[in-house]
């Protein structure tokens, strides 16, 4: 037993993953969770099942699980096993993560044979914050009744594009081109199938950029489309916003509640998310679409609030931005109808991976540079289109960078917190400095959101609604 594993202020391994080790006669050190810790000497476990039945996949996470190479190799069509019953079979041994231990299984298993270059490995302890680092010779011997093969695609050659945006028009195109089997020689608005927006977005599209715009204005708008009516009457009646006294109007909603901005900035968010339909099929580990926007939202609103007066952005900016921040997912699965599916899966069984990766492996472009395609089609703000465009970058620093910098804080906030999908990624401290906040004042702000958790995922249910 090693000395951190005695340590009672320490998270280690649980008891059932020791004894189990101990039995196999493999000697391990507790090691502390780190995202500086070596990606190739990282193991990710995935449990994938068919109807012949599961199994059990390790890869380094430095790699990316191409299931279409898994099913020539395996003559096999895997899928991620539901997360229901993942849960189960973790709940049976007080586990919170799966560990690269195929003895804890009955499934046979299959790892990728480069887990084997390195001198030692790290595989996850079953409790989140400690690894466990196993020497090659040990690891090898665990692994005497699994397959080897090679599946794994190196993350670092897949190049998404994350800072060329002038090259996005030609990728989309190709990435259109090559899905539809044919050369495509209209222009890229008439390949892509876009609704056009509805009336509605369009007047509130000319009310954010009219100077002279009132709250008489707004409330015309909104009274004239009855779902956005209802929708911003129940806003205000929401305990989120804890207003005094009952909401009888529009008006009243604007004036008393919500305010000119605030209004404006979710209307038109709520527009524009309806113009294309939530997919029916989505990554099982996903938190709902509108859940994530409106989380997402209200982290930078307090953000934008916390910064220094002088620097802050435009906040219903900000606002939208986080409502939108993932519009590119909703276009991804309108464009690319047949195969997002098999990127909902490659998203499961990936989930040490940015979605970047696996949209940039089976697509050639990533939801990000769509969505600001689409926010520069549609005429939106630049702001808005650079917010989307480089949210992953947490050292963008050219025009409007507030934006994409609180986007990516935000999110990263969030992912530390269980909400989002992807890896944990940590905050660098240039990127809070860009902002002037400090990561005491970040953490503070997604605590006061997270607070009012239930509240928000009532509130993001009225987004859900039919249309």
């Amino acid at each position: 037993m090693t000395e951190v594993a005695l340590d009672t202020a320490t998270p280690h391994a649980p008891s059932v993953i020791r004894l189990l080790l101990e039995k196999l006669g493999v000697d391990y050190r507790e090691v502390p969770e780190h995202p500086r810790l070596p990606a190739a000497s990282r193991v990710q476990a995935v449990l994938l099942d068919d109807e012949v039945g599961a199994l059990m996949v390790l890869i380094p996470q430095d790699q990316l699980l191409d299931l279409n190479r898994l099913t020539e190799i395996t003559g096999r069509k895997l899928v991620a096993v539901p997360l229901a019953r993942l849960r189960l079979m973790l709940d049976k041994h007080c586990l919170k993560a799966l560990p690269a231990l195929p003895a804890l299984t009955s499934s046979p298993c299959l790892y990728e044979e480069r887990l084997l270059a390195s001198d030692t490995v790290l595989i996850q302890s079953g409790e989140p914050g400690v690894l466990l680092e196993v020497e090659r010779g040990p690891f090898k011997r665990m692994l005497h009744k699994a397959s080897a093969g090679n599946f794994g695609l190196k993350v670092e050659d897949i190049r998404p594009n994350l800072d060329r945006p002038d090259d996005d028009r030609h990728e989309i195109t190709q990435a259109v081109q090559a899905f539809t089997a044919r050369r495509i020689q209209k222009r890229l608005e008439e390949t892509i199938e876009i609704p056009p927006l509805a009336d509605t977005a369009q007047k509130i599209i000319k009310l954010r950029v009219d100077p002279n715009a009132s709250i008489d204005d707004i409330t015309g708008v909104v009274e004239t489309d009855p779902a956005l009516a209802a929708q911003v009457v129940s806003w205000a009646a929401s305990p989120y916003y804890a207003s005094p006294g009952k909401i009888r109007s529009v008006e009243d909603a604007i004036v008393r509640v919500l305010g000119f901005d605030l209004v404006i900035n979710l209307a038109l968010g709520l527009a524009l998310g309806k113009t294309l339909e939530l997919p029916k099929d989505h990554p099982q580990q996903a938190t709902p679409y509108w859940q994530q926007s409106i989380y997402t939202a209200a982290v930078i609103e307090g953000l934008t609030r916390a910064m220094p007066r002088a620097e802050r952005p435009e906040a219903g900016l900000t606002y939208l931005a986080g409502l939108l921040h993932n519009f590119g997912y909703l276009l991804l699965a309108h464009v690319f109808p047949p195969h997002f599916s098999l990127i909902c899966r490659h998203l499961e069984v990936n989930p040490h991976l940015c979605h970047t990766f696996v949209e940039q492996h089976l697509l050639g472009i990533s939801r990000e540079q769509i969505g600001a395609w689409l926010m520069k089609l549609w005429d939106m703000p630049d702001e808005l289109s650079t917010a989307l465009r480089f949210q992953h970058d947490p050292s963008y620093d050219g025009e409007y960078s507030a934006f994409p910098n609180l986007v990516c804080l935000a999110t990263r906030l969030l992912r530390s917190r269980g909400i989002g999908s992807g890896p944990q990624e940590s905050i660098p401290e240039e990127l809070l400095e860009r902002l002037g906040l400090s990561r005491d004042k970040a953490d503070d702000v997604v605590n006061k959101v997270l607070e009012a958790e239930a509240l928000l995922r009532e509130l993001a249910s009225q987004f859900n609604a039919p249309h």
